[in-house]
């Protein structure tokens, strides 16, 4: 069974790939691999988290299974910081909380202490407050470095779209479980869906997601969007992003190798062109490709930028850690913080 999107023109110059990471969205995907055991590559967190969550975790858990339907109004495909979200989610209107609850109970079973929950405000509070529970234990230790991968692979998703447009980003966002027959995307649904979604003009959003183990779609009213896991040769990225963060960074002495003007050259340039190429990082830093490759192969060693291989191409994006060490938070570098 396959969920089919349909594209007008209209549709794919419309189609996007997410700006920023969606925090209560990539929760919902977390906790469904919470629940999914054949996902072995995740059972180092799992063992990790089991034992931490908190004391009604079920509610929310029993919400959002393993493989089934959720209610939106639990993971909204938003950008924005956790309280912001969650203030977002308490601002739920009990008629909408209703409405989706009846629509999940004709296509799977409800949980019964559930099925007050649009009535019972102070039920749903409750449940509210687990959520954020939740996202404390299974994605707050690990969220800077799950933002620092969704940088590189939209870079990745650029150079789709930059060198075959959005054809090809729909070819190859996720192969495995969608494919892209023109004018329809077919998704693979695992819990057996059949369906047809006629866009009518809003185009989609793709969103990496590090949790995702197929695509899944999101059929918001005014923005669908169609998650994708991590692809396969980037799963080192994801394994090193859930694991605790004194085993990532172990040594930081390859720190004191980045003293001197062309290696923060090489870093200001990748901070101000996320995504470049070697070639554009020598063209940039003023140095030469084989030079830009040992100065970037330092910098990654040491926690500061990300590479992510397109085709047989390398292309570079500053991790958190590199912005901070720029001494900016906003996306931009300053040369200046770096001249000696």
């Amino acid at each position: 069974m396959v969920y089919r999107i349909h594209f007008t023109s209209q549709d794919l110059a419309r189609t996007r790939v997410a700006e920023a990471p969606m925090p209560l969205a990539e929760l919902q995907l977390a906790i469904r691999m919470l629940q999914d055991r054949e996902a072995a590559w995740l059972d180092g967190w799992r063992r990790r988290v089991l034992p931490r969550l908190p004391q009604h975790a079920h509610m929310v858990l029993s919400l959002v299974p393993a493989v089934g339907w959720a209610p939106t109004f639990l993971g909204p495909g938003k950008a924005g910081t956790l309280q912001e979200l969650i203030e977002h989610v308490r601002a739920t209107p009990s008629d909408v909380v209703n409405s989706e609850l009846a629509m999940l109970a004709e296509r799977q079973a409800v949980p019964a202490w559930a099925r007050s929950l649009g009535d019972d405000e102070r039920l749903r509070g409750h449940l509210y407050n687990v959520l954020e529970q939740l996202y404390d234990q299974l994605l707050s230790p690990y969220w800077q470095r799950l933002t620092d991968w969704f940088v590189a692979d939209r870079a990745v998703r650029m150079q789709h779209l930059l060198t075959g447009g959005v054809e090809r980003l729909l070819t190859l966002a996720n192969p495995r479980w969608m494919r892209w027959k023109p004018p329809v995307l077919e998704v693979r649904m695992a819990n057996g869906f059949d369906h047809d979604l006629h866009l009518q003009g809003q185009g989609i959003v793709l969103v990496p997601s590090a949790f995702a183990s197929r695509s899944i779609v999101e059929d918001d009213e005014n923005e669908p969007q169609v998650s994708y896991p991590l692809p396969d040769h980037q799963s080192l990225n994801r394994l090193t992003a859930l694991v605790p963060e004194q085993e990532v960074l172990g040594s930081m002495g390859a720190l004191a190798a980045l003293l001197g003007n062309t290696r923060a050259a090489v870093l200001v340039a990748i901070a101000e062109r996320p995504g470049c190429t070697t070639t554009e990082l020598a063209a940039f830093s003023g140095t030469t490709p084989p030079g830009a490759s040992q100065h970037a192969t330092v910098l990654r060693q040491a926690g500061l930028i990300h590479t992510t291989r397109y085709r047989n191409t390398a292309l570079h994006t500053a991790t958190a850690l590199g912005m901070a060490l720029l001494n900016r938070s906003d996306g931009t570098a300053d040369p200046r913080t770096l001249q000696t």
